[in-house]
């Protein structure tokens, strides 16, 4: 017992030093960006890149602006003039742009989230705000449908919400064994989602009837 409570202690304080460390300068990250062309075998000093680093760091600016926002901030105000609604409340075809974590090039594609209400949903846009402050992080589609179905069921504490993220990884599509067009799908259910697999019929059936 003693080694696991030491291991935990450990694991705690390292996760806690990493949470303080020093974020690099945007000159740093600029630096960064200039010895990587280096690397790749062109020159950063040329005309047609002097301006790229300070390009490449804006850049980021917006692809990773997930890590400066909270579900939280998204998700808390929802609205209770709702009638006797108690049913599903589905948003389907939410595009989003996100970058895998091992490779840092793009993976594309869409997310559709249902989930069911007690007594308050939440504003529309909100849902799909929510897959873009997750989406603009470096991640893993599954990690991505993890956290997109943790934030609403933690945070709205509804009866139930599914999610279904389908997405084409440039890392497979570009690179590597080059498969263009393969498509991931990942799917997470809570609730009534995942207690009632009639529910998960009805989810998906939404899904499919509603395409065009």
């Amino acid at each position: 017992m003693d080694a696991v409570l030491e291991t935990l202690m450990r694991s705690a304080q390292s996760e806690k030093e990493a949470s303080t460390e020093r974020r690099p300068s945007r000159e740093e990250a600029e630096a960064a960006v200039r010895t990587l062309i280096a690397w790749a075998g062109d020159d950063p000093t040329r005309e047609g890149l002097l301006d790229t680093p300070k390009r490449v760091v804006r850049a980021y600016e917006e692809l990773y602006s997930g890590y400066r926002v909270g579900p939280e901030t998204i998700l808390d105000r929802t609205f209770g003039e709702i009638g006797n609604f108690d049913d599903m409340v589905m948003v389907r075809d939410i595009e989003f742009h996100s970058h895998c974590e091992h490779h840092m090039v793009p993976f594309v594609g869409k997310a559709h989230i249902a989930y069911f209400p007690v007594e308050r949903v939440v504003g529309l846009s909100k849902i799909a705000r929510i897959v873009d402050i997750y989406a603009r992080r470096l991640q893993t589609q599954e990690h991505l449908t993890s956290q997109i179905i943790t934030a609403m069921d933690e945070i709205l504490k509804p009866r139930g919400v599914a999610v279904l993220v389908e997405a084409e990884h440039m890392c497979m599509a570009m690179r590597g064994v080059r498969k263009q067009g393969a498509s991931t799908v990942t799917t997470q259910f809570t609730g009534v989602f995942r207690d009632d697999p009639q529910e998960q019929v009805r989810f998906m059936s939404l899904l499919r009837g509603l395409r065009p």
